[in-house]
């Protein structure tokens, strides 16, 4: 099956960038939480020469692994699953915190990190009404320009809707768990946070 990922678009294949641009210089191994069918994680693949994607999904890594690429799919849960603390580069997430209890998916990415190693994350959080009312109508705005240009690829993945924490909850969370991370609020109703781990 030919990976078409290039042509997909929706809210969080956009800000696949975010998380690309991020990889450290001379990274060489590099995690994917929950990966699903793992289109990140083959372009992780691009710039790091050992990426591990894992999802819980079993469908969604039967779709990974019928890709053509040298990424290792692991069916499991991350938090968990028994990798080696700080033994990767880079761990990557995009629309999976909100699925795990976010203080614990946080520390545990943080834990696999190695020392000068990146964490880069794009989720989802919950609005709080009325003052995420502008925002949020001016980000349904944005998507629907996009998926009108673009179309509109959905993806087989579980959904958790709504996400159970709300965006400055999120926010402390990153503050207090990854002192010195950058956390930013993006107009497609989503965040991110990209965090260094300090070296020793």
């Amino acid at each position: 099956m030919p990976d078409k990922g290039r042509k997909r678009w929706n809210h969080n294949i956009h800000y696949h960038p975010r998380i690309l641009h991020a990889v450290p210089d001379g990274a060489r191994r590099a995690l994917d939480v929950g990966c699903g069918e793992g289109m990140l994680a083959r372009e992780l693949r691009r710039a790091v020469p050992e990426v591990i994607g894992i999802d819980l999904d079993a469908p969604s890594i039967d779709q990974a692994r019928e890709q053509s690429d040298d990424v290792e799919y692991v069916l499991g849960d991350f938090l968990t699953h028994p990798f080696e603390p700080a033994s990767f580069d880079v761990v990557a997430s995009v629309a999976t915190l909100h699925h795990l209890d976010a203080a614990s998916g946080l520390a545990r990415m943080r834990d696999l990190l190695r020392p000068g190693g990146v964490l880069a994350i794009v989720g989802l959080a919950r609005s709080t009404m009325p003052g995420d009312l502008p925002r949020d109508l001016a980000g349904v705005a944005v998507g629907t320009f996009h998926r009108a240009r673009k179309g509109l690829w959905k993806h087989s993945s579980p959904t958790v809707w709504p996400p159970p924490v709300t965006y400055p909850q999120m926010r402390a969370l990153a503050a207090e768990i990854l002192p010195g991370s950058l956390y930013r609020r993006h107009l497609l109703l989503r965040y991110s946070i990209v965090w260094r781990k300090p070296q020793v």
